[in-house]
């Protein structure tokens, strides 16, 4: 048998696009020929589904999946091509049985996760599933990031905002499960839907972006007031920063629902533990929403189809 070198795999992947897991184990398979190689790919579907990898996709929803005890979640986001397909029943069978796998598996990162055996299937892969999956919808798809969150000692809630637009997990530590504070759990998933906290609570904030603020801001302020001592301009930059943070750490916002206007979200769990007799810490959420750093590609139809036309 051929030794499969990675210039092999290398010159495969850039001949077809596929996977390198997928292009080694191609290689593998051929005994190194790299034709044979090319149709045991095509043959899979994956050398025909990355010829649409060169469009974006950044489509697509993203799903969170609780367990029945609510001791484990996990949110997945899939892209698709067009809003069109994201709206496709199949699609979002297909990313409901991805949120599934997501749950289940052990891989660290995308890698492993797409080197996976598809549960559903255990003779193909995560990826080759996907390669399946894109030949029979006709689009480019990507599963893009997943996330899980355990917590033994409580539970973990979701939200699904505009039908898969956004998805939100949170984490609450607490000895008392009740509908009560299931709903605490709900409206701060909501909160973190709407007003896109980066940060659980000031804890979590990198002292080096804190050290960096306070350099902006005050050259910022010594511009606003040439004239002021070291200790206004100080006060001034303390000032913002807590401003800052007020905005950008979720337990520091201003609670949405709040009646008074001025409650904060810490203050509404300190609130509702109190009601019910209870230790609840929110201990993090995570927070996606799909397509979220991506490029979306803008092309005009004239001229795609003047294109393809070779006009």
């Amino acid at each position: 048998m051929a030794a499969v070198t990675a210039a092999m795999v290398k010159e495969l992947r850039e001949m077809t696009g596929a996977g390198m897991m997928d292009c080694k184990k191609a290689l593998a398979s051929t005994d190194g020929d790299m034709d044979k190689a090319v149709e045991f790919l095509r043959e899979k579907g994956l050398a025909t589904a990355q010829k649409k990898a060169g469009r974006i996709a950044a489509e697509g929803i993203v799903y969170p999946m609780v367990s029945e005890d609510e001791k484990k979640a996990v949110v997945v986001e899939v892209n698709a091509e067009t809003d069109f397909v994201a709206k496709n029943e199949k699609f979002r069978t297909y990313v409901a049985d991805v949120a599934a796998q997501a749950m289940a598996s052990s891989a660290k990162d995308m890698e492993g996760f797409m080197a996976e055996k598809w549960i559903k299937d255990e003779s193909m892969t995560v990826q080759e599933a996907l390669a399946a999956q894109i030949s029979v919808i006709g689009e480019n798809m990507n599963i893009r990031r997943f996330e899980q969150v355990e917590e033994a000692n409580g539970f973990v809630a979701s939200y699904i905002h505009a039908g898969g637009k956004i998805g939100v997990l949170i984490d609450v530590q607490t000895d008392v499960v009740n509908d009560a504070i299931r709903e605490m759990a709900k409206n701060i998933a909501m909160q973190a839907a709407a007003l896109k906290p980066l940060y659980t609570s000031e804890k979590e904030v990198d002292a080096e972006y804190i050290e960096k603020e306070k350099e902006i801001l005050t050259v910022a302020a010594k511009n606003e007031k040439p004239d002021a001592n070291d200790k206004i301009i100080s006060g001034m930059v303390m000032g913002r920063i807590k401003k800052e943070l007020k905005e950008i750490c979720l337990l520091d916002q201003v609670y949405v629902k709040a009646e008074d206007g001025k409650q904060s979200v810490a203050n509404y769990v300190a609130e509702v533990a109190k009601a019910n007799g209870a230790k609840i810490e929110v201990k993090k959420f995570v927070r996606f929403e799909t397509g979220e750093g991506m490029q979306k590609k803008e092309e005009n139809f004239a001229e795609e189809v003047a294109k393809q036309m070779g006009m």
